[in-house]
């Protein structure tokens, strides 16, 4: 099966051998000028890390801390999309409301309870995210009151949409090394519990 493939040929590490040095060369600098997929991530080329709906909160926060990223896709068991999670889902108030109006505790409230459902996203188009500046997409997030916007895009194969692009403050920021804050921080679990307690 492999025959006409050559095999590549193995060499012994001589002893003065070291670690690779990380690269110390920075990317382009991004401006907001520069244009908008230079700061989108492209879901065509980096997997969407997943969750199904049916996880408990504490699952979804850990894999957002073991992935390094404040938001999950959320799928069913036919791997379908259903929804988005995000950190502010998890550690704002939806819990706390869903606690109340279902009368559980917060181990029995799952990721379907805090998400938000597909029905209720929208997302940019991406010919118009591939015409267009960082600066139209700050502003466009500011506008919104977002840290995170979808991008799609139609499969010609079968006229579906596909989800293809992600846009995240925090990246764009990182990026652009400037603040970028349009939205307002989850409060800490102690203010919430204490509000909870305290509601009439």
């Amino acid at each position: 099966m492999f025959a006409e493939f050559r095999p590549l040929p193995i060499h012994s590490l001589p002893r003065t051998t070291d670690l690779v040095e990380p690269d110390q060369h920075p990317g382009a600098v991004v401006t907001l000028d520069s244009p908008a997929l230079s700061v989108m991530t492209d879901l065509r080329q980096v997997r969407p890390v997943c969750i199904q709906q049916d996880a408990t909160l504490r699952e979804a926060h850990q894999l957002m801390v073991c992935s390094g990223i404040r938001l999950l896709f959320v799928e069913d068991h036919q791997h379908g999309l259903v929804g988005l999670v995000t950190a502010v889902d998890l550690l704002g108030e939806r819990p706390i409301v869903r606690m109340r109006e279902q009368g559980k505790p917060h181990a029995e409230v799952w990721v379907r309870d805090v998400m938000t459902p597909r029905i209720q996203l929208d997302a940019l188009s991406m010919e118009e995210v591939a015409q267009a500046r960082v600066g139209e997409l700050v502003a466009t997030m500011q506008q919104l009151g977002r840290q995170h916007t979808l991008v799609v895009q139609v499969n010609p194969g079968n006229g579906h949409h596909q989800l293809c692009g992600l846009f995240s403050t925090t990246h764009m920021a990182r990026k652009l090394g400037m603040a970028l804050s349009f939205i307002r921080l989850p409060q800490s679990l102690s203010e919430l519990h204490h509000s909870l307690l305290h509601a009439q």
